[in-house]
């Protein structure tokens, strides 16, 4: 079954637009912020939405691509936040086929608000693909959302340690799971969660997932 998950955020990109950037990016990652990179490098931010992220990260020097299927609310984030260093892409998960014809190897994946749009059947080939786009020493962020979904949007639940299994399939190593924390928008029903995953570059840092395969196989 073909599910639409982008035409509600093409039809309500204005206010989508605004509920997003009504907070700011440390408001809102507080659990990624210890773990991002002070040097600036190559960010893909896939589903961008507003673009509120992105221009957090443009405003540091990086580069970033960023991922918006929603034709409308891609062009109200590129209003909102026009950088040269933001590259605007139309393309989606799970396959990304248009970030893969670009050939480029990215320092970090920014994954805010987006796997539980993702349905499970194609989470495999979304976290391969993913996985492929990262450079030796990458990294890759995901906010999980818990709770009920909207009855405009489809969406499915989430569990931070099927992210981990995904990404062990993929030699990407857990560095980060956090706790579950409170909705800023209120929503007593919904709950936020911080995944992060590692490519390991070397010897020594596939020690961790070598350790984590261990785990894994004993469990």
């Amino acid at each position: 079954m073909s599910w639409d998950t982008v035409t509600p955020y093409h039809r309500g990109f204005r206010e989508y637009a605004e509920a997003y950037d009504a907070f700011g990016f440390e408001d809102i990652h507080q659990g990624a912020l210890p773990f991002l990179s002070e040097t600036p490098g190559l960010v893909l931010d896939v589903g961008a939405g507003s673009g509120r992220d992105a221009a957090w990260f443009a405003d540091r020097g990086w580069q970033v691509v960023a991922v918006e299927p929603a034709d409308a609310l891609k062009a109200e984030a590129a209003r909102r936040h026009p950088s040269p260093l933001i590259r605007w892409i139309d393309d989606r998960l799970p396959a990304l086929a248009a970030v893969h014809r670009l050939g480029l190897g990215f320092d970090l994946i920014w994954l805010s608000a987006v796997w539980m749009h993702v349905p499970p059947q194609d989470r495999p080939r979304a976290m391969r693909k993913l996985a492929t786009l990262l450079k030796p020493g990458g990294r890759m962020m995901l906010t999980l959302r818990h709770g009920p979904a909207p009855e405009d949007r489809p969406m499915w639940p989430v569990d931070a340690h099927e992210v981990e299994r995904l990404g062990l399939d993929h030699g990407l190593a857990l560095r980060v799971a956090t706790e579950r924390t409170e909705d800023r928008g209120g929503r007593g029903d919904v709950r936020w969660q911080t995944v992060i995953l590692d490519l390991p570059d070397d010897g020594a840092g596939a020690l961790p997932l070598l350790r984590g395969v261990i785990l894994h196989q004993e469990k």
